[in-house]
């Protein structure tokens, strides 16, 4: 009761399967549900442009500006390209449905396994970002970061265990709020600047070159900067999740996210070329934007306040899209069922509490550093964009419908130029930690494709085909006490109950060097009449002679059944019952593979 009391606290009361539509998203929550990922990204996707770029001296920094602009047209091209999927697969699912229906399931595997991959990242680099924002606000926190980051994936996770319409209605405030910080902040200081104004970042500034500024250098600051595109896919991934008509409401909400993000991307871009801005371990280049127009008063606090928040609720984007890709994926019989199973709230809480895991794991494992996290990102986004656009270029051509040419080339266009970025940051990133998203993939690919196998070979088994008309079986019943209790004589009833003509095998395992006379004369008095046979065990084992005795029995008549019955009194509390002998629980584990053995507890319940 006291279990159930908090679920109801913590999750709310459970939500019946009619009352589903009510949970579906306006465009204002499903832009606060499933922008909060593309929009955090703008919190540093300019800060990693800027760090590769220094390494070739202060000079290079302006390179940011066509750098930003690329990253836009590109956003645009998939922004257009995602419309015509949410139009063509108005079912959801993205990049793994249109991969799997135009180009098999091995490909579609591919992009599943990216997407699942991508975000589990999302949420590791999303927190840690908004950790490092906080910390860049309150140093002495630095310390508590992995803490700081584990308690955050926790209290997402847990607010989207409530459900989706919950869940967007908590972070459409950080959202919204962190929106109207940037659009504060991109204003003031364009005005600042064109007044005349400018102010000192706090990153040190070099005019010696690390590097030599070479195209490898300015396409790495590109690849880096393309973080800022993950989480463009979401809206097509989460279709199902908007109100009628779904497609309609989700197209609207994809432009209007592309629309904000996109500007907000290059106008931060555009103030840290204005004012200098070099980047610095210790202050993110939004912390002192922020600082140096605003000054340290309340409004930088909550530019910070805002920022921090965003880069923590954007891993609720991967919490509204892991598990449905995961459940699609446990349909085809991928991953394991479970996933496909929604809880007392209409949320697919497996998959979101999976996610969780894996996402604290991340944390733990690279120290909750985002500079480390961050060349593991975007490349499982840009597979499942590239497959995407493809695959919808061969829908296109399957369909020969209306306007087919002008679909396949929006879709051809989008397809070639995620790949070219695919091979950039492939290449780029390769040695910073690329590679271990690239050896990941393929393994997660074959731990799908024998998950699958296994599931497939047991519908093959369980298959009602060809069936023949099962042989007259008995049914051996044996039973082992440990003891004469009133357990033991309801164990007893139960066993003649099931047992075909009555009979029952009774067996004591004797461990003692003497005579069972206690026993014998309790079984005498109580035993309903029934043979109690005595096996002696010198080694004291108590399992290895009934096994003896099932083997023997199994070997004798191989297409019988054999029950064993096994007495259990359950004590009232569940301490109570760790203090008493487990030997029913161990012979369970030892037969539970065995053929037509079954084994049955019978609890007598004690007050």
């Amino acid at each position: 009761m006291v279990t159930q009391t908090l679920k109801r606290t913590l999750l709310g009361q459970p939500i019946a399967n009619e009352r589903a539509h009510e949970e579906r998203l306006t465009k204002t929550l499903a832009l606060a549900v499933f922008s909060s990922d593309v929009m955090s990204s703008v919190a540093y996707a300019t800060e990693e442009i800027l760090i590769v770029l220094v390494l070739a001296g202060a000079g290079a920094l302006n390179l940011s500006l066509p750098i930003a602009l690329a990253i836009v047209t590109l956003l645009g091209i998939l922004t257009v390209s995602y419309r015509q999927v949410i139009a063509a697969y108005p079912t959801g699912g993205g990049a793994y449905i249109v991969a799997s229906d135009n180009f098999g399931s091995k490909l579609g595997l591919v992009a599943g396994s990216s997407l699942l991959v991508d975000y589990v990242l999302t949420v590791s680099v999303s927190i840690a970002s908004g950790v490092a924002a906080i910390t860049s606000a309150i140093p002495s926190l630095y310390e508590y970061r992995i803490i700081l980051g584990a308690v955050f994936i926790l209290l997402i996770m847990l607010a989207n265990l409530r459900g989706i319409r919950d869940s967007g209605k908590i972070f459409a405030v950080p959202t919204y709020s962190f929106i109207l910080g940037m659009a504060l902040m991109i204003g003031f200081g364009f005005f600042r600047h064109f007044t005349g104004y400018a102010f000192v970042g706090s990153g040190k500034i070099t005019h010696t070159a690390l590097e030599p500024l070479s195209a490898f250098l300015i396409l790495r600051a590109f690849s880096s900067g393309c973080v800022a595109l993950t989480g463009t896919e979401a809206i097509s991934n989460g279709v199902p999740a908007f109100r009628k008509p779904e497609y309609k409401n989700a197209k609207i909400t994809l432009t209007l996210m592309s629309i904000v993000m996109g500007s907000t991307f290059f106008g931060i871009t555009e103030l840290a070329r204005f004012y200098h801005i070099v980047p610095n371990p210790a202050e993110t280049v939004l912390s002192q934007l922020a600082r140096g127009i605003f000054g340290t008063g309340a409004v930088y606090f909550y530019v910070q306040a805002t920022t921090a928040l965003i880069l923590v609720v954007a891993a609720n984007t991967s919490f509204a899209d892991f598990p449905r890709v995961s459940s699609l994926m446990a349909r085809d019989g991928f991953m394991p069922r479970q996933l496909m199973n929604r809880g007392n709230r209409l949320a697919f809480s497996n998959g979101i509490i999976l996610l969780a895991f894996f996402s604290i794991l991340l944390i733990v494992l690279f120290n909750g550093d985002t500079t480390r996290l961050i060349p593991l990102y975007a490349i499982g986004v840009f597979i499942s964009f590239t497959l995407s656009q493809s695959g919808m270029v061969k829908h296109w051509y399957k369909e020969h419908g209306k306007g087919w040419v002008k679909k396949a080339i929006i879709n051809g266009t989008g397809a070639l130029t995620t790949f070219t970025v695919l091979m950039v940051i492939a290449i780029t990133k390769f040695v910073h930690g690329a590679w271990i998203v690239i050896l990941v993939t393929p393994i997660l690919i074959t731990i799908f494709l024998t998950i699958k196998r296994h599931y497939k070979s047991i519908a093959d088994q369980l298959s009602l085909v060809n069936l023949r008309p099962p042989k007259p079986a008995h049914n051996w019943v044996l039973m082992c006490i440990g003891g004469v209790h009133r357990g033991t004589l309801q164990a007893l009833r139960y066993a003649k109950m099931i047992s075909n003509n009555g009979d029952v095998n009774v067996i004591y395992v004797n461990t003692r060097s003497e005579e069972p006379t206690d026993i014998l004369q309790k079984w005498d008095k109580y035993g309903f009449s029934s043979p109690l046979e005595v096996i002696k065990s010198p080694y004291r084992d108590v399992i290895g002679p009934i096994i003896a005795r099932v083997k023997q029995i199994h070997n004798e008549h191989p297409d019988d059944f054999i029950t064993i019955v096994v007495p259990e009194f359950v004590c009232k509390k569940w301490w109570q019952q760790l203090l008493h002998n487990q030997t029913a629980f161990i012979l369970k584990t030892r037969l539970m593979f065995w053929p037509n053995v079954i084994i049955t507890s019978v609890p007598y319940q004690l007050s």
